[in-house]
């Protein structure tokens, strides 16, 4: 199967009032259509940067970043981003938060919002489309910036931390609520995320980056004996202490 994304021999490198600083080196990181990839790595080694190149927010200092097969500038329209926080207007309904990102492309029609009410009916969020996100649980604002993302129809998901900013009892009910959206939509994803725990039951395979300046250290491949994956199924799974312990030893905690 061709990868939807592909990094070639990435190297990135910032200025900054102290100097120079080297944050990627020779990343090279295939992802292959409807994959779901989690990486993890050292705090400050370089994984947001990694979402930050393939979303086209910054350009690489060496390598390049292919999206479809063409450079990531080329096919901006199928990647679609989603952050820690949800970043919901509080003076705009539900439904005008998920129609933002159209308006904002200028592709905002009666089809796309159509598709748009749609997503929100399909995932349980239409009775609340003329709410306001205050009035809303973390856990169905970070559904309602997932559809706003999804409204847009990208093919690539990139989910920076975004779970981080849930309790964790609520963390592990969004996790399998948006897994399960991801994969009924059969979007490409990659996450993002420094919770060894959260990466390991959503991934298809683990990326796990070295200290700064990053390198691939190891790919795991993911599979679990469960008959229907969901992410609390997958942290049960007999294999998922060995995947754990795995990657725990393979990452500098103290960093």
């Amino acid at each position: 199967m061709d990868s939807i994304v592909k990094l070639e021999n990435i190297g990135m490198k910032y200025h900054s009032l102290n100097g120079e600083i080297n944050a990627l080196e020779n990343i090279d990181l295939s992802v292959k259509k409807g994959e779901f990839i989690s990486i993890v790595g050292p705090s400050g080694c370089g994984k947001s940067t990694i979402l930050s190149l393939i979303s086209g927010l910054v350009n690489p200092t060496s390598g390049k970043v292919l999206i479809a097969g063409k450079p990531q500038q080329e096919n901006l329209r199928m990647v679609g981003y989603m952050l820690q926080k949800d970043h919901l207007f509080e003076w705009r309904t539900i439904l005008q938060n998920t129609l933002l990102g159209l308006e904002i492309r200028r592709t905002l029609s009666k089809e796309s919002k159509d598709y748009a009410l749609e997503l929100l009916e399909t995932y349980g969020l239409y009775e609340f489309k003329d709410k306001y996100p205050s009035q809303l649980s973390g856990g169905m604002r970070q559904r309602a910036a997932l559809i706003r993302t999804l409204a847009a129809k990208p093919e690539i998901l990139l989910l920076d931390e975004a779970f981080s900013a849930l309790d964790y009892q609520t963390r592990l009910a969004v996790t399998d609520d948006i897994y399960a959206i991801i994969k009924k939509e059969n979007k490409t994803a990659i996450l993002v995320t420094h919770d060894i725990a959260e990466c390991i039951s959503v991934a298809d395979r683990v990326v796990v980056l070295s200290k700064r300046p990053a390198k691939v250290k190891s790919i795991h491949e993911i599979i679990f004996s469960c008959s229907q994956r969901t992410p609390l199924k997958s942290r049960e799974a007999p294999e998922f202490s060995k995947y754990f312990n795995a990657i725990w030893k393979e990452l500098d905690v103290h960093v």
